[in-house]
């Protein structure tokens, strides 16, 4: 199996004059499509401007005229926060260009399943790198300058799979489970410098990922349910939000079943074999 590595960095961005007042900087990763790119249209429909980065710049310059043709603003980044490196050169741009970051949606994600019959630790890896590495190269490169102003937001997406290890989805339900850990940790020594964090933890929301499932999903959420919520509870900077309450409620109790009993209940989950994204 090969996983392509080649990254690439873009940066196309409207420079203001030094005298202009500056609204709120949202770095936003993974706003291609989906929870995304819902988000980038609500936040910039608040006023802010709105960097979007992801790997399918064609996506990202549709959305981004979208956005301009509302009266939003909004700059494209081609961006894999795979690479640490790249991550921290393109929020370097940005602070130049633009003006520091605000907001932090680590966003980016995959839903990639690792069923037993196909487990591979190159692939386990690569899950990690996206859904947790990720929003850490995102974080680390952010943070001076939230420290440094004493001001900021870091919000990480999630998942209730985060809360219990889902068959077939070990790699996902181990991202997801680390990114929480993080952001908790670090939610509670960043109240001494007033930079505020929260981990939201959606269910099922349909999404070109979940589109790919061929299984039941409980209590799934249309996409604009979904961005609404998500960004109602941003707005409000919720500490964690997950959603919706019913099966919420089911994944945090899980937690506290039995082993005998979680295992199953959960024994009969079909699990498909699904390839990453592109």
């Amino acid at each position: 199996m090969r996983l392509d590595t080649t990254l690439a960095v873009v940066l196309s961005v409207t420079t203001f004059p030094e005298n202009e007042i500056m609204t709120e900087v949202v770095f936003l990763t993974g706003a291609s499509s989906g929870l995304g790119a819902g988000l980038a249209r609500r936040l910039a429909d608040d006023g802010a401007h709105v960097v979007l980065t992801a790997r399918r710049q064609p996506l990202l310059d549709t959305l981004a005229r979208e956005i301009r043709g509302a009266g939003g603003t909004a700059s494209v980044m081609v961006l894999d926060v795979r690479d640490r490196d790249a991550v921290h050169r393109a929020i370097e741009q940005v602070n130049e260009s633009i003006g520091p970051i605000d907001l932090l949606i680590a966003n980016a994600g995959v839903g990639d399943e690792l069923p037993v019959t196909d487990f591979c630790a190159e692939r386990f890896r690569w899950i990690i790198d996206t859904n947790l590495m990720g929003p850490v190269h995102c974080i680390e490169a952010v943070l001076p300058s939230m420290l440094a102003r004493r001001r900021g937001h870091i919000v990480g997406i999630g998942s209730l799979a985060g809360y219990c290890g889902v068959p077939g989805a070990s790699g996902y339900s181990a991202s997801k489970a680390g990114l929480a850990v993080t952001l908790e940790s670090l939610r509670v020594e960043l109240q001494n410098y007033a930079v505020q964090v929260s981990t939201i933890c959606p269910g099922f929301i349909k999404t070109p990922m979940t589109d790919a499932n061929d299984y039941e999903m409980p209590f799934i959420l249309s996409l604009d349910d979904g961005v609404q919520r998500i960004h109602r509870a941003i707005r409000k900077q919720r500490r964690e939000y997950a959603f919706p309450w019913p099966l919420a409620f089911l994944a945090r109790m899980s937690r506290y079943l039995p082993n005998w009993l979680y295992d199953r209940l959960l024994r009969k989950r079909r699990v498909q074999k699904t390839d990453p994204p592109r």
